[in-house]
């Protein structure tokens, strides 16, 4: 009888560690951001345990005017994931990370190397029947090394975005 009990119990265990795991592994596609960084950014995120992923985006953002100048950043975070109601698919995330970030042009003063730490939040939905996850986020960016003076904005910077990815 205890055997029994200790294989049901066991199996119990299994499918529920099975059924909590995330809709998804891996993720790649496009985050559109607000951020002073990147308007545009490849996205991989990838789920290391159950509630907890890491993502990174490869980003750009070109900029006009007086001075004409193009942002390449590159971004890492850890998102840990939070179930939202019976929604199956709907999670809501917090986390932190950091921004490296290069600002390239002609004019000295918006030209240099850049560092920054964020936290994130958001939420992150995977379709049911489709390979395909959607999520916002918004991360306040404080930038602990300025390489340019970034137009007087006191290393600050509010950044949110929107992404879609493939799933796999």
């Amino acid at each position: 009888m205890k055997i029994k009990l200790t294989l049901l119990a066991f199996f119990a265990v299994c499918t529920m560690t099975v059924s909590a795991q995330s809709d998804y592994k891996n993720s790649i596609g496009i985050r559109l951001g607000s951020g002073y960084y990147d308007a545009v950014a490849v996205a991989f995120k990838t789920f290391i345990s159950q509630p907890g992923a890491l993502e990174f985006d490869l980003g750009f953002r070109p900029y006009s005017g007086w001075a004409k100048r193009t942002n390449l950043s590159f971004s890492g975070a850890y998102q840990h994931h939070f179930p939202i109601g019976d929604i199956a698919g709907f999670k809501w995330f917090v986390g932190g990370g950091v921004v490296l970030s290069n600002t390239f042009s002609d004019v000295d003063d918006v030209d240099g190397f850049n560092a920054g730490i964020y936290p994130t939040g958001g939420v992150d939905y995977k379709l049911k029947n489709a390979p395909f996850a959607f999520s916002a986020d918004i991360r306040p960016t404080i930038h602990i090394v300025n390489g340019s003076d970034f137009r007087g904005r006191e290393n600050f910077y509010a950044n949110g975005g929107v992404t879609a990815r493939y799933t796999f």
